[in-house]
């Protein structure tokens, strides 16, 4: 058999790509090859599904490759992938970061009795964020500063493959972006599966604006600054202060709502009411007239009657929420939400969903229709397409220079993309 390196397949979240990223590095110091690694999502029991599925393509596709699953399904759920004749090794999420679970998968591990090797994640105290200096396009790098969570949200099984919330320390995040400007990025977006639960478990337990406000400072050479998505509920008074003065601050924020119905919300375990969403979008928008918004919206949690549905499409509208992620709910076992008696059903849930998705399309072409005429400040993701501050693609039908800030002139719309 000849030798080959190692495929990385990645599903799920940002978080998941960056540590893909780092695993990619670890294997290769460690001459690992001959494998399929599959970093999986556990999200939804569709993610789950989905991830079974792929191993078996994968498994037809390289059928002497060693086949090692990793990620959140994991780390959930090990004896799923365990019972799975097309693999070989289950790793945790803990693992897979660990440079001698690399070393161990470069010897001849077939014939092992351990063919899982999943840890108690609630134990870990520490995150991998130094393990590489970020990753993405040559125009921008996604920094990891947060993992894990310590809220229980009832329909979210997320903490149990990510374990509680862990920081990496201020400066180790102000290295890493001194170093991915000076290698020539023009954008770093701070990521983390909780990220305004950043510092809790620090020395003076720092907040996320404390965190901004540091890197804005110590790092002057950085054009921009992102932040991937957050608790509004959790916005500290510095995190506020630096959308209000910081124009490197990109105006675009990705919001974890959920909901727009107060008794759903309580039935989430979420932390907000509707009112604190739509208080917060106004504040954000007062201090920051640009500011765009996404926002996560589950469709069809149990007991979710037409009346608290219709909440939620009005807050779109009231939040004035541009880019929306709508999740059909998924029942997961394990979770409280998982028990309650009232579950609605899979027909009704399908139609929320696209009215939901139906609504952030208007919302989509009515901010869409405002840019045209105006000139924006756009970041070439490659020589044809960008994007705004505020996340907005452009098409560009000259070529640009990749991976450079370049001022367009908005002429016109093509689907969901400005044209200049």
């Amino acid at each position: 058999m000849s030798i080959k390196p190692p495929i990385f397949h990645t599903l799920g979240c940002r978080l998941n790509a960056y540590e893909t990223e780092a695993m990619k590095a670890l294997s290769d110091q460690a001459g690992v090859d001959n494998a399929v690694v599959v970093n999986t999502c556990a999200v939804t029991a569709e993610a789950v599904r989905k991830a079974r599925q792929e191993i078996r393509k994968l498994r037809r596709d390289n059928p002497e490759a060693k086949i090692i699953v990793t990620g959140c399904a994991a780390q959930t759920e090990p004896d799923t992938f365990k019972a799975m004749d097309e693999v070989d090794l289950v790793i945790g999420n803990t693992e897979k970061m660990r440079p001698e679970t690399w070393a161990g998968i470069a010897g001849d591990f077939i014939g092992q009795t351990e063919k899982v090797m999943v840890d108690d994640i609630m134990s870990v105290t520490e995150t991998a964020g130094h393990l590489i200096d970020g990753f993405g396009t040559r125009s921008r790098a996604y920094v990891q500063v947060q993992n894990g969570c310590d809220h229980r949200c009832t329909f979210c099984i997320i903490p149990y493959g990510r374990g509680n919330s862990r920081s990496v320390p201020a400066g180790v995040v102000v290295d890493q972006i001194k170093r991915l400007v000076d290698r020539g990025y023009n954008e770093v977006v701070l990521t983390g599966v909780d990220l305004t639960s950043w510092g809790a478990d620090l020395p003076s337990t720092p907040r996320l604006g404390d965190l901004v406000m540091r890197i804005l400072k110590l790092v002057p050479d950085l054009p921009r600054l992102r932040i991937s998505s957050i608790d509004s509920i959790e916005a500290d008074e510095n995190l506020m202060q630096a959308i209000a003065t910081e124009p490197r601050l990109m105006p675009h924020l990705h919001l974890s709502l959920q909901h727009g119905d107060d008794l759903i919300l309580k039935r989430m375990a979420r932390r907000h009411l509707r009112d604190d969403a739509i208080r917060f979008c106004e504040e954000a928008r007062r201090l920051r007239p640009e500011m765009t918004f996404g926002a996560d919206i589950i469709a069809g949690f149990p007991t979710e009657t037409e009346a608290h549905f219709e909440n939620s499409l009005k807050l779109v509208t009231d939040c004035d929420l541009t880019w929306l992620h709508v999740f059909p709910y998924s029942k997961r076992n394990g979770t409280p939400a998982a028990r309650i008696p009232n579950q609605v059903n899979g027909v009704v849930i399908k139609d929320r969903a696209a009215r939901l998705r139906a609504t952030g399309d208007r919302q989509v072409a009515k901010h869409l229709a405002a840019q045209v005429g105006r000139r924006h400040r756009v970041l070439l993701e490659n020589p044809h397409m960008g994007r705004t501050e505020q996340f907005t693609e452009v098409s560009f039908r000259d070529p640009q220079p990749e991976g450079q800030i370049v001022s367009a002139l908005i002429t016109g719309i093509e689907g969901n993309q400005l044209c200049a």
